[in-house]
């Protein structure tokens, strides 16, 4: 017998890749469970499906730093932050920060189909009675036309948004005179993907080639450090409306013509804005 719950929640990560640095994801998670019926009929109780995997995964890797420790240039270290975390290739990184803001994976590489089945093995290990397997199935959003994904903290949130390197991965849609600009789209999208978004009163340190982005938040304190091209600074926090407003106005300045943005944050929810020349 088997339970299965689609479109169950979201999970919003930064990863880092051997080949293409840090990247913003946002996976859609379904469930299913396998077991035997007990003598209520039931293999469990559905109002507790969601609840019990949402508060595994919110306690987990959500909203987290994944680093494959076993990658090339990776490196792992304590500090009076938390952990230090050191890359060489593609680009170097270094991120500080308490250790809850990260996931060590000790892989070579992160793939959804090895964190699907790490997260699958973890909930099963914790199944409550009745259920002998818990299935995940993790998904990349099916996004016709433009979509980036990009990291950033939130040093004001009172949740777990506050650690400085967490992600999504998310779509983009340009209006000008009523219409989509799918031309627009793909330009913007294109250049924010794979970028860092952050504000510009946490610049510690700015040169042509290397940003520190310095913080401290209820969680602790973060710290990061990237090559310049890889970041943007916006003037206010990053937030998915100020995102919106930003890119409404660098809209609106390139092209001379009024801009609406829908700038989504992840999956199924983001913020809109309108800037007139």
């Amino acid at each position: 017998m088997a339970l299965f719950v689609n479109h169950l929640t979201h999970i919003d990560v930064s990863l880092w890749c051997p080949t293409r640095g840090l990247v913003g994801c946002s996976w859609q998670v379904d469930a299913q469970l396998e077991g035997e019926l007990g003598d209520d009929g039931m293999l469990f109780d559905f109002g507790e499906v969601k609840p019990w995997i949402k508060r595994t995964l919110d306690n987990g890797l959500d909203h987290t730093l994944l680093v494959p420790t076993q990658a090339p240039g990776v490196d792992v270290s304590e500090c009076d932050e938390g952990l230090c975390i050191r890359t060489t290739t593609p680009y170097a990184m270094e991120v500080r920060g308490p250790a809850q803001a990260f996931t060590l994976l000790p892989w070579e590489s992160i793939t959804l189909e090895r964190i699907t089945h790490h997260l699958s093995e973890q909930l099963t290990k914790q199944r409550p009675v009745n259920v002998e397997r818990v299935i995940l199935t993790l998904s990349d959003e099916n996004i016709s036309g433009a979509a980036y994904g990009y990291s950033h903290g939130l040093k004001r949130h009172a949740g777990n948004c506050q650690r400085i390197a967490h992600g999504h991965r998310s779509r983009l849609h340009i209006y000008q005179a009523q219409l989509r600009q799918p031309l627009l789209e793909e330009q913007w999208g294109a250049w924010l993907d794979n970028r860092y978004l952050l504000e510009a009163e946490d610049i510690a340190e700015h040169t042509e080639t290397q940003l520190t982005c310095r913080y401290e938040a209820a969680q602790g304190q973060f710290s990061i450090t990237l090559p310049s091209e890889r970041c943007s600074v916006l003037p206010k926090p990053t937030t998915v409306e100020n995102i919106a407003l930003w890119l409404a106005e660098q809209i609106t300045k390139q092209t001379g013509s009024a801009t609406h943005v829908h700038a989504f944050e992840g999956i199924n929810k983001g913020a809109t804005a309108h800037v007139i020349p």
